[in-house]
């Protein structure tokens, strides 16, 4: 009898590990490549698309693609929980000062309709936010990435109260960006070329009156800085009027190397892009890339790939949104 037994037991006990390995496999699966070629082959091509098509109508969407992936994903993870609105007891991530500026959400809504149309429910808003910037950069004439991958799932809530700790301030120190890049796992090197995000965009008078009046800070290029004061007439501008000054005047829609050439000659318009230029850790890597614009893209793709796989939810994890400013 026992004989007989012992078999069965033995079976048994192989399907228990089996469903387990299965349920640990699912829940912890990884990022890969063309995640969506069976479940939906046209993804990343009707994600292109529809990047192209919105930069063609209205070409700020491609730095808000950027931005969006910035704020997404050093917030606890690339999830879209950036995208969420304030519904249902969540409350959005946009509410925080240190969303101020962003713009475009509703151009998400555009590509998601489609993917909808095509996939329903199989493509992540996550996934979205990664690829968006991804198309987006190439359109603004930086680096093509071909390295990032996909798989991300939806978070069910917002981190809100998390925001104002993780997404650095336009006042923060150096150091302080460092930590911050460096808690997820990004380098010096790699956080350097992620500020030439700077290079394309815009950064509101609110956020740089301070450099300019009462006084004007002497790291600031004494010509540019009257410049700047012609943009940003007054020490107290109204955040809801368009005040404002590009980043790079020079080629102020192309992720290159100008934004280097610039905080090095003290044109930077943040106290952060003076710190980087100067700093003994940074430096360096400014100046090279200051040098260099193909290697400025090489730490720049990097540095877009390591940001964009930051504690992602795969898996079982989270869920497929139908609408990325909801959850199901």
């Amino acid at each position: 009898m026992a004989i007989v037994k012992m078999p069965f037991c033995f079976l048994a006990l192989f399907c228990l590990l089996l469903q387990l390995f299965s349920i640990f496999h699912i829940g912890n699966a990884e990022l890969e490549m063309n995640y969506y070629r069976e479940s939906c082959p046209r993804a990343e091509e009707i994600i292109r698309q529809q990047v192209e098509t919105l930069y063609y109508k209205h070409g700020n969407t491609a730095v808000s693609w950027l931005r969006n992936l910035f704020h997404d994903c050093i917030v606890k993870s690339c999830d879209a929980s950036l995208l969420l609105e304030t519904a249902r007891g969540v409350e959005s991530e946009q509410k925080s000062t240190r969303s101020f500026g962003m713009r475009n959400f509703k151009y998400v809504k555009t590509i998601k309709d489609e993917l909808e149309k095509e996939c329903p429910s199989t493509v992540s808003c996550a996934d979205i936010v990664a690829l968006s910037a991804r198309d987006g950069i190439v359109m603004l004439k930086g680096p093509k990435i071909d390295m990032i991958k996909t798989g991300r799932r939806d978070s069910r809530g917002s981190y809100l109260r998390d925001v104002e700790a993780l997404v650095p301030n336009h006042n923060d120190s150096l150091s302080s960006v460092l930590s911050n890049f460096n808690s997820i796992g990004i380098d010096v090197e790699a956080t350097v070329a992620l500020l030439g995000a700077h290079s394309v965009g815009r950064v509101h008078c609110v956020n740089l009156v301070h450099r300019l009046y009462p006084t004007i800070d002497p790291t600031l290029d004494p010509k540019y800085a009257l410049y700047l004061k012609k943009r940003c007439p007054t020490p107290n501008p109204n955040p809801k009027e368009v005040l404002y000054s590009r980043n790079d005047p020079e080629t102020p829609m192309v992720v290159d190397n100008m934004y280097y050439k610039n905080i090095m000659a003290h044109k930077g318009l943040l106290v952060i892009d003076n710190e980087l230029a100067t700093d003994p850790r940074t430096a360096p890597f400014v100046e090279k890339m200051a040098a260099d614009n193909g290697y400025f893209h090489e730490q720049f793709s990097r540095a877009i790939r390591l940001l964009s796989e930051t504690n992602p939810l795969t898996g079982d994890q989270g869920e497929i949104r139908k609408d990325c400013r909801y959850v199901n």
